[in-house]
């Protein structure tokens, strides 16, 4: 696997996919490398929970801008891959966004390999249309990486339908496999949750919790604008705004200006534990994007047992149901989002049977080890069948223990290698 990012580099949901994707695959029976983009570069292989991660820097030679920078993380990807590739006989490599189109194509065709990639939003997508050169050219390596690959994968009917429009892929070459979220991650907290609440809010204070980056498409405005209405009929609320990105100032100016005062909080990056924390600790968890080709988040917030309110775009209509595992608001819609907001916070037991709900479709719905099979029967049709290793040329049983042959996978000594 080829990835911009892999943990604990986390910029977005992308590095947590490609995490529990090849873990997963390897709880399966496979052998995955992942070779992901870095601060600093290692010569030896992590062990990540089984999976062999190889990270290579991208700031050497020092890029002069972003683009230069993705290229250059691209040529250590090449080289990484190509050491790999030479060593191993690897059956499928599977690239990850535009990020690594690069160096997917050289390794593809100078290993006559089938390649396999993963597109996790688009360009066209983000912005809503292509308005500049930079986006137009990302869009351009966005389309290259889905032309030359065998098998595009995308997370949701709703980005199904966007690779076709923009890219005017064939039906055929795509295959919708959504995103999972491993609920234990989300198990570890802070020991007394009521003491270290305090450092967040008040003992009367109800908790509305957003978690992400801090940019356009992610609505966090919308939240902001929410908020007056929210406390008016609500006045213990408080917003509790994490992360970072390039609005993160402008949105600190746009609550001050809202007079939203120690109402609305803005603490930065936060790790994993405390994420966690908050997530047990929210009376509503909000992601009010304008687009998600997904929404990963939101899974997270199920995992941490949050109630969920999200826009009504993209991939959050397809995994959050109105009224039965969260709350879904019109999009770009204030009082909407408002008045969902305070549903919950009016109600707490419905929060709760939402909860429940939500649970039991993450170990249904979104289990990873299921998202592991249905992405094995994408790279055994990317395969040709003259090159498929013994055993794999009969239709793969999705319950990832038979073949049709009845040869068990995990008893083979020609395990495939992703």
């Amino acid at each position: 696997m080829l990835s911009w990012e892999y943990p604990p580099k986390v910029i977005g949901g992308l590095a947590r996919a490609v995490a529990d994707l090849s873990q997963a695959l390897v709880e399966e029976g496979h052998e995955v490398s992942v070779v992901s983009g870095d601060w600093a570069e290692s010569e030896q292989a992590e062990y990540v929970h089984g999976v062999q991660v190889y990270r290579v820097n991208q700031f050497f030679p020092k890029p002069l801008d972003f683009l230069e920078e993705v290229h250059f993380m691209n040529y250590h990807l090449a080289q990484k891959g190509a050491e790999l590739l030479s060593r191993s006989d690897f059956d499928v490599i599977h690239a990850h966004d535009w990020l690594a189109a690069p160096s997917a194509k050289i390794l593809k065709h100078a290993f006559h390999k089938p390649l396999v990639c993963t597109i996790h939003a688009t360009e066209w997508g983000r912005n809503h249309g292509l308005h500049t050169d930079l986006q137009r050219h990302i869009s351009d390596l966005e389309w290259w990486l889905t032309y030359e690959s065998y098998r595009v994968i995308c997370c949701s009917e709703y980005m199904r339908a966007e690779l076709r429009h923009i890219f005017q892929l064939p039906e055929d070459k795509l295959d919708v496999i959504p995103n999972g979220v491993r609920a234990e991650d989300f198990a570890n907290v802070h020991a007394d949750l009521s003491t270290w609440r305090s450092n967040w809010a008040l003992a009367e204070e109800e908790i509305v919790l957003y978690v992400g980056r801090h940019v356009y498409e992610k609505g966090i405005d919308l939240l902001l604008a929410a908020a007056p209405k929210v406390l008016q009929h609500r006045p213990q609320a408080k917003f509790i705004i994490c992360g970072r990105g390039p609005l993160h100032d402008d949105l600190k100016r746009q609550a001050w200006e809202l007079g939203l005062g120690n109402k609305a909080l803005f603490p930065g990056f936060i790790d994993d534990k405390t994420r966690n924390s908050l997530y047990r600790l929210a009376d509503a968890a909000v992601f009010p994007s304008r687009y998600e080709p997904f929404g990963i988040v939101a899974l997270e917030a199920m995992a941490g047992q949050a109630p969920v309110v999200v826009s009504d775009v993209g991939g959050f209509s397809e995994t959050v149901e109105h009224g039965r595992n969260g709350l879904t608001f019109y999009s770009g819609n204030i009082n909407s989002l408002a008045d969902n907001i305070l549903h919950l916070l009016g109600d707490k037991a419905f929060a709760r049977r939402l909860t429940e709900h939500a649970s039991l479709d993450l170990k249904e719905k979104f289990n990873w080890n299921a998202i592991a099979r249905q992405t094995l029967e994408c790279y055994r049709q990317a395969v040709p069948q003259e090159c498929l290793p013994k055993g794999l040329d009969e239709r793969y049983d999705l319950t990832g223990e038979i073949f049709e042959r009845g040869e068990r996978l995990r008893e083979s000594s020609n395990h495939g290698r992703w």
